[in-house]
């Protein structure tokens, strides 16, 4: 038989990924533009915990929004109903955004004069934690109804991310869910994670978060 190539596709699509997210991280560096990449299960509750975000700092930060989908715009009107700059980006079957999709989508978006840029990704715990996106930091949102088992089952998704928001605290009494073993486990994957209990629905939680997210963006703009 003659001889053939072997071509790892997947490797190669990662590394010209991997590339082009740093390339975009640098940009948006020297552009004073903050892109938090906010990532979740379906239904963990991003789009809340991101309305809330938006009326905590909208009147100190100016912030724009890109809603991932894979279709519909129904987080989109959501988001502009807060009255920031926002856009859809539909993936067309894709489960995650990669770094030129998201170069893409900030370029619809005009991020010009923008300081806070939030990528709200696909819903999907796989996907979107195998692709930088070119982000300055990465935030996922773990609720209380999906377990405390998550960190074990998908521990990249856990080991990328820069802070980890416990949502829904409010319903910890109804769950078999320890906020602890949470802590532990993502600790061992991820030491310099941080873990913030919070509820989006009544606030709970939500003023750590918004001091984390304040002093990234002050520093990453200095």
């Amino acid at each position: 038989m003659g001889e053939f190539r072997i071509l790892d596709i997947k490797a190669s699509v990662f590394e010209s990924n991997d590339r082009e997210a740093e390339i975009l991280r640098e940009e948006l560096k020297r552009q004073g533009v903050f892109l938090l990449n906010l990532m979740s299960s379906p239904g963990a509750g991003k789009t809340t915990t991101l309305r809330q975000t938006i009326a905590r700092l909208k009147d100190e930060l100016r912030i724009a929004v890109m809603e991932a989908d894979i279709d519909s715009d129904v987080d989109a009107r959501a988001i502009a109903e807060t009255g920031v700059k926002v856009i859809q980006l539909h993936t067309g079957g894709m489960c995650h955004l990669d770094a030129g999709m998201t170069r893409q989508g900030l370029v619809g978006l005009d991020v010009s004069g923008v300081d806070l840029a939030i990528l709200e990704n696909v819903g999907n715990l796989v996907c979107p934690a195998e692709f930088d996106t070119g982000a300055s930091k990465n935030a996922m949102i773990l609720s209380v109804p999906e377990g405390d088992d998550k960190p074990l089952k998908y521990p990249l998704m856990f080991s990328i991310c820069d802070v980890i928001l416990v949502n829904k605290t409010d319903v910890l009494q109804y769950f078999d869910f320890d906020l602890h073993a949470v802590r532990e486990r993502v600790n061992k994957l991820n030491p310099k994670a941080r873990v913030i209990p919070i509820c989006a629905r009544t606030g709970e939680g939500l003023d750590e978060w918004i001091q984390w997210l304040r002093d990234e963006v002050t520093a990453w703009r200095k």
